[in-house]
């Protein structure tokens, strides 16, 4: 695989940060160990700025060219996720009941090992800008850092980022322009009810058939409300109540999540949930409150940057191992806020036959670290070229 020679000089050093990365795993804008050793990385690679502290442990490193010219922005998650790890690796997870269960831990050596390589060669024009970020998972660190002026301060003009693809072929790359993976909101319905005894409904107003109401009423938005060409999942994944076969509760808890690409259509699931849970509640005889959380928006890929990445993909992996037109996905990524405030691309890059995204046995396959890097490299290089 044409990796850059001299990044896969680093190749077993990547693996070392890596696996380091691994037994430290933090949470959402907690990440003081991660985000310590990172800094510390950057500092021994002489980047030119280091900027600490923005979305409270996230980061931004900026590395000079040759000359002047425009800034791009490299993007790398570095938070983990709140599962017990079952991988049995000897670097296994010293955070008990936390783990790099989404590989963000080989993002950040990818982003890591590009800023070694464009901090010793500056083969390129301007400037780049290392975005280090933490919060992925959680509560949206991209959208924080956006809203906390990252992009004027850096006069960042467009972004890229990666993300690992169990399933897909080791060192392939899979993307598509437009509109790549899907909005995700979450709702919760709280319903009081009245309990009783389970021999008694006569004398309830019972939440659990309210629930169950609910619950199936809102899967025909999907059959009933939407036109089937516009991609809509609604899935009830949490229903809460009782506790013991002889007692109808009080209270039931509702709780799941919706993901659309249409702003038009997202508008219509809350109208229409809204109108089903007061129906519902009505129906039954008891009250009900949802509270819907608009979430992250859908990852739009600017159409000419995409092109661009996909041609720095191919001279990476190969033509055959890299596919333009993917399609699009429902799951989310909090990367939709860059790419919102700037013009840009997201990739997902195989690492092969290994367990899934947010699965306890998962693990980040280290062989394509160094193509991860050369791609970040390769794409400074050609965006920005030095002249000389």
């Amino acid at each position: 695989m044409p990796v850059v020679n001299r990044i896969a000089d680093y190749a077993e050093e990547m693996k070392t940060w890596r696996r380091h990365l691994h037994q430290i795993p933090e949470l959402a804008l907690d990440l003081p160990k991660t985000a310590a050793f990172v800094a510390e990385r950057l500092r021994e690679f002489g980047v030119d700025e280091l900027h600490e502290g923005i979305a409270q442990t996230g980061m931004v490193a900026i590395i000079n060219g040759q000359g002047e010219g425009p800034t791009i922005g490299l993007r790398a998650d570095m938070d983990a996720l709140p599962i017990p790890e079952e991988t049995g690796v000897e670097y296994v997870s010293g955070h008990e009941g936390n783990m790099h269960a989404c590989g963000h831990d080989g993002h950040t050596t990818m982003l890591l090992g590009a800023a070694k390589y464009l901090a010793e060669t500056r083969n390129f024009s301007g400037r780049v800008a290392l975005i280090f970020q933490p919060a992925e998972e959680a509560i949206g660190g991209a959208r924080i850092m956006v809203e906390e002026g990252i992009m004027e301060r850096f006069d960042i003009g467009e972004v890229y980022a990666l993300h690992n693809a169990p399933g897909l072929p080791v060192g392939n790359f899979l993307t598509t322009p437009g509109a790549l993976m899907a909005a995700v909101d979450t709702f919760h319905i709280h319903i009081q009810g009245q309990g009783g005894h389970g021999a008694m409904p006569h004398e309830t107003r019972d939440p659990v058939m309210a629930a169950c109401g609910m619950a199936q009423a809102i899967q025909t938005i999907v059959s009933r409300n939407h036109h089937t060409l516009e991609d809509l999942v609604v899935s009830v994944t949490q229903i809460h109540t009782g506790t013991v076969d002889n007692v109808i509760p009080d209270t039931a808890y509702i709780n799941g999540t919706v993901r659309t690409f249409n702003p038009e259509v997202q508008k219509m699931v809350m109208r229409r949930m809204k109108e089903i849970v007061a129906g519902q509640a009505a129906s039954y005889g008891v009250e009900a409150e949802l509270d819907y959380e608009v979430g992250y928006p859908a990852t739009f890929n600017d159409t000419e940057k995409t092109a661009f990445a996909v041609e720095v993909a191919k001279e990476i992996s190969g033509e055959g191992n890299v596919e333009p037109e993917g399609g699009r996905e429902m799951g989310a990524e909090d990367f939709a806020y860059m790419l919102q405030a700037r013009p840009g691309s997201y990739l997902f890059l195989g690492q092969g036959d290994t367990a899934g995204l947010h699965h306890p046995k998962y693990d980040f396959n280290d062989d394509i670290a160094p193509v991860g890097a050369s791609f970040f490299a390769r794409l400074v290089e050609r965006a920005q070229p030095s002249g000389s």
